[in-house]
């Protein structure tokens, strides 16, 4: 057993456990396990001992999540866009295949929050074979994003697997792999893995940091591995109600990704998912900052400002030639495929 698996199988899920280790109410950390999963890995507990570092509102469970009854919980309709369960396909040229559906930890705002580390949504490794098998059957198909849950939760061999069936579908040019696992396990990039992402190229690593005190010296070294073996690094931030909505935070983590040779790439516009309103920051407060951060750092340095549109109707970047209307609770956006898309703007 790797390093990697053994601080996932000694992971805190059980609630007892979770509420003595953080001094927590036991009662209101049940409350939300028994609707949303909890998992911290060891290498979180470490950093969770500083009650004020970013991970603690990203990765501790809220009784606020329980509260938060109105959203939708597939607000980009992603049921509506899957032709086979672990295929989703709302853009002609690329799908996200979901290759796994759990994590080594839950993000308290997730988009899939209705079905990650769910039990019951499993997906089988050979309905994922399935998804590849629908790529294969549509040509009009060039790139993959292998997502989830977060495919780094499986084991080289079984993504070495589905890697080489991927590359063997003429028309997939592009393979995208989507994980948090640099900043919540950066143990899980090893030299090994990130050779063995090296034989698949063109293939590329998105990675998902949204504060600069997630850059930590493991998780910068895991960057380092993958870089140095030649996958391009992209990074998508979601913004989030008191963990990184200043400039400060913005700034400093665009800056230092860079650095270590990750591009930022989107800043994402919170999904309207339900148990996730008290991490929602307003569009306006949102155009402001990114505003803010024009002026701050180079083009290199500059995230997209996107908004995933409701109803699955694709990413609109929020540039003014986009936003038809705008007032205090919604905005009106173009969407990719023409649709005038309502947006709510609630937040702080």
């Amino acid at each position: 057993m790797e390093p990697w698996q053994q601080q996932l199988k000694t992971s805190l899920t059980e609630p007892l456990s979770l509420a003595s280790r953080l001094n927590l109410d036991v009662g209101d950390v049940r409350a939300v396990a028994e609707k949303y999963p909890v998992q911290l890995t060891p290498y979180l507990l470490e950093l969770l001992a500083d009650r004020t570092h970013p991970f603690w509102k990203q990765f501790v469970p809220d009784p606020a999540e329980l509260a938060d009854d109105v959203a939708s919980e597939d607000p980009l309709a992603e049921q509506e866009k899957s032709p086979v369960p672990a295929v989703v396909h709302r853009y002609p040229g690329r799908v996200l295949l979901l290759a796994a559906n759990s994590c080594a930890a839950y993000c308290r705002f997730c988009t899939r929050k209705r079905r990650v580390g769910n039990r019951d949504q499993s997906l089988s490794f050979g309905q994922v074979l399935d998804g590849i098998d629908y790529v294969a059957d549509h040509p009009e198909v060039n790139e993959v994003i292998l997502s989830g849950g977060d495919p780094l939760t499986m084991n080289d061999g079984l993504l070495r697997e589905l890697l080489d069936r991927l590359r063997r579908i003429q028309h997939v040019e592009i393979i995208r792999i989507a994980t948090r696992m640099p900043a919540v396990l950066p143990e899980r990039v090893t030299e090994s893995f990130a050779a063995m992402l090296r034989t698949f190229q063109p293939i590329y690593l998105t990675t998902h940091f949204n504060h600069p005190a997630e850059l930590t010296p493991a998780a910068v070294e895991a960057c380092r591995r993958l870089a140095d073996a030649g996958i391009p690094l992209a990074n998508q931030t979601v913004l989030l109600q008191g963990v990184n909505d200043d400039i400060e935070s913005l700034s400093q983590l665009c800056l230092q990704l860079l650095k270590i040779r990750v591009r930022p790439y989107y800043l994402h516009q919170l999904d309207s998912v339900r148990g996730t309103g008290h991490f929602r920051v307003s569009l306006a407060r949102g155009v402001d900052l990114i505003g803010q951060l024009r002026q701050q750092v180079s083009g290199l340095a500059m995230p997209h400002y996107i908004v995933d549109s409701p109803g699955g109707h694709g990413k609109v970047e929020l540039l003014p030639e986009n936003v038809l209307a705008r007032g205090d609770r919604q905005w009106v956006l173009r969407a990719p495929d023409g649709t005038s898309v309502t947006v709510q703007s609630e937040g702080d």
